[in-house]
């Protein structure tokens, strides 16, 4: 392969890797909170951190967010997420985003968010 092509996966789990880095894109698997007992505003601000985390171990931010998938498991909990979303985010880099209600994303986890972001570049 030449190098342009190589992919390297990161954060490897026994059935997916967390992160998967192609030339300049990193592609996010699914993250949901590590406390269940929080409402939909604490898992998502969970998630959200958690995100920055992973971004900032891959070389890149939430500045560099090129889209994100939203999974919730009740749709009418969007209105308590949307704000957590938008204090989180820099106003000049919003990504493409799609939230999808779905029926059931495990005991307790009320948002599971899919992220592709851009490394940054020196």
């Amino acid at each position: 392969m030449k190098g342009s092509e190589v992919i390297t996966r990161h954060e490897p789990s026994s059935i997916l890797s967390g992160v998967v880095r192609h030339q300049n894109t990193l592609y996010l698997a699914g993250v949901v909170a590590d406390d269940l007992t929080l409402d939909m505003a604490g898992q998502a601000a969970d998630v959200f951190a958690q995100i920055d985390e992973l971004l900032e171990k891959h070389g890149s931010d939430k500045h560099h967010i090129l889209a994100a998938t939203i999974f919730v498991t009740d749709i009418a909990e969007k209105a308590q997420m949307n704000p957590v979303w938008t204090n989180w985010l820099p106003k000049n880099a919003l990504p493409a985003r799609a939230t999808i209600g779905i029926n059931d994303l495990g005991e307790g986890v009320r948002i599971e968010v899919v992220v592709t972001a851009a490394v940054k570049v020196s």
